[in-house]
């Protein structure tokens, strides 16, 4: 059996006081005119610890310093799938749940690096806007509603929940 290329990642779901989520709008080009609200982060570099990719994603993407104690890892999603990652057989991700004060995003990289990324806008949304939305666009992972609503109300795992796509 083929071994399988996947893209690692870490993403942070970050929280504010109001229990509201920050997500970066995602355009991706292929297919045309697809839009993913997706968590901040990205992919772990050569020689780099997630947690250290983690708070340099952050910094760049949104502006956000995580400073004390090592968020928890929450989540763990693994994507097999063409489509995912330019190069790349798929997708792991491991998110990461940090609380803050809720902040106007805006990270180090300019629009056009930004732009680079595919990101294209970011937005605090309830965690009832998420269950509620019946627009084109679509969330990662797609039942975001239902793996953030678990979180809110019973707080970190004792072992990173699996998530589907």
């Amino acid at each position: 059996m083929p071994s399988v290329h996947l893209r690692h990642s870490v993403r942070a779901i970050i929280l504010d006081e109001d229990d509201r989520i920050l997500l970066c709008r995602f355009a991706i080009p292929e297919p045309a005119g697809t839009v993913v609200w997706a968590a901040p982060g990205g992919g772990i570099e050569q020689g780099e610890t997630p947690l250290a990719a983690l708070r340099r994603e952050l910094w760049e993407e949104v502006g956000l310093e995580i400073r004390g104690t090592d968020p928890p890892h929450v989540w763990h999603q693994e994507v097999v799938a063409a489509g995912h990652a330019v190069g790349y057989d798929g997708v792991v991700n491991d998110y990461f749940l940090v609380r803050t004060a809720a902040f106007d995003p805006r990270g180090s990289l300019s629009d056009d690096e930004l732009a680079a990324e595919n990101i294209s806008g970011l937005k605090w949304w309830h965690p009832q806007e998420v269950a509620g939305y019946d627009g084109p666009d679509l969330f990662s992972p797609r039942d975001l509603a239902t793996p953030l609503t678990a979180l809110i109300a019973s707080g970190v795992p004792a072992a990173p929940v699996p998530l589907g796509l």
